[in-house]
């Protein structure tokens, strides 16, 4: 069965500013290109803008644009073989011709949107459709999960910015917010929340995981967990296929596969595990998925048509004129 695969993060952008590296043509380096991600049948790629840390407050927006000139560079090579999404039409378009690999624009780490409303609205006219509002430090809209016991939630700015997000069709994904910082997003947003690239704390003590109250908050919110390959957040040691696997099987027990979807962070880890080595070895997950008792109608889900139904009550019918 074929299914429409969506994978909700990865940092392959930072690669599109090397000179040895062509996204067009299959690479030795990364785990993602073209090539590969026809192969392991990806049919929607997000796009991560990353703000590295040394660049954090003052060079945020800048260095967003300068990874945004790339991505945008890049997509105007070949406009016959991708299509860059802004609305929920072109996400239907999109999906009745998935031979065209669609691209989401997101921004991981909220510090060049600190600006308010007129800044966010030019990444929107730009094409910035998710925003994940922190990294792991503390930013002016919230405390990333770096910050401890000691962080806090969502500011003032920060719950004005999910607003206007969410009035703008743009998705707010919470991945690497605090624990308080969560809870504020749930309750401050008013559409469906993704949780990019997250695993199950229950499984894999680490603080980027959501535990079982977080998993269950985001079903009720109606919003998506894309489980993430990083061996970090897979096991604490001796991380496997398997061990991936338990993760995808214990949140549809505890919360119903509706919330399940994939969070690769392919060319964000410094590891991956030997099953899933790049994107093109994505047939592994669905034969694992199979194996361990999930339907073809579970399967085509998580791969895909929950994170097509959270773009859907995110994104508007059509840019605004």
């Amino acid at each position: 069965m074929k299914f429409y695969t969506v994978d909700s993060h990865c940092d392959t952008v930072h690669l599109f500013t090397k000179g040895h590296y062509n996204f067009w043509q299959q690479n030795t380096c990364g785990q993602i290109d073209y090539p590969r991600l026809k192969q392991g049948g990806v049919n929607l790629q997000f796009f991560a803008l990353f703000i590295e840390p040394e660049y954090k407050p003052f060079l945020a927006l800048p260095r967003a644009l300068q990874l945004l000139e790339h991505l945008l560079s890049e997509l105007e090579k070949n406009q016959d073989k991708i299509i860059l999404l802004k609305t929920k039409t072109d996400l239907q378009k999109a999906v009745l011709n998935p031979r065209k690999l669609a691209i989401i624009m997101a921004l991981e780490g909220g510090e060049p949107l600190e600006g308010g409303r007129e800044i966010i609205q030019i990444f929107h006219r730009l094409g910035l459709r998710s925003v994940g509002l922190t990294w792991n430090q503390r930013n002016r809209l919230a405390d990333g999960v770096g910050m401890g016991e000691a962080a806090g939630g969502l500011t003032k700015l920060g719950k004005k910015v999910v607003k206007n997000l969410n009035s703008l069709g743009m998705v707010v994904d919470g991945a690497h917010l605090a624990k308080r910082g969560f809870y504020d997003l749930l309750e401050t947003a008013t559409k469906p929340v993704l949780i990019s690239h997250a695993n199950a704390a229950a499984l894999c003590p680490h603080p980027r995981n959501l535990d079982k109250e977080q998993i269950l908050a985001l079903k009720a919110q109606k919003g998506v967990v894309g489980l993430t390959f990083y061996p970090d957040f897979i096991a604490e040691k001796d991380a496997t296929l398997e061990k991936l696997l338990d993760h995808f099987c214990y949140v549809a027990d505890l919360a119903g596969t509706e919330i399940l979807g994939l969070g690769s962070d392919f060319d964000g880890i410094d590891k991956v595990l030997p099953e899933l080595a790049d994107v093109s070895c994505l047939p592994v997950l669905t034969a694992g998925l199979r194996r361990r008792g999930f339907t073809e109608k579970e399967i085509a889900a998580i791969m895909g048509e929950n994170m097509l139904k959270l773009l859907s009550a995110n994104l508007s019918e059509e840019d605004e004129k």
